[in-house]
């Protein structure tokens, strides 16, 4: 395997990962409890969606036309560092009580 293909699949691999995550963070977000009602929890999704938007989507799309690997790599690379730390954040201040 070649250093272009190898960063292809990180890259593909590491977008695949992380959108599917940031799905997976709807359904979990809709499963917490109403709390006051209000919806509030949903504006979590802002900076989730911000991170898919800014890093995998851009990385996803250097990656599926094999131009700028490095870049497209650094990006998702980025990206998943991003979604845990925020979802680290997030699940404390999910937290009941």
């Amino acid at each position: 395997m070649t250093t272009t293909s190898a960063l292809r699949a990180f890259t593909l691999a590491a977008c695949a990962a992380g959108l599917l995550f940031w799905i997976y963070t709807f359904r979990h977000i809709a499963r917490l409890p109403a709390g006051d009602g209000s919806g509030f929890q949903w504006l979590a999704e802002v900076p989730l969606t911000g991170i898919t938007l800014a890093c995998m989507l851009p990385a996803l799309l250097m990656s599926i036309s094999n131009r700028a690997l490095p870049v497209a790599a650094s990006l998702a690379g980025a990206g998943i560092v991003l979604y845990a730390l925020l979802w680290m954040q997030l699940l404390r201040e999910f937290q009941p009580g």
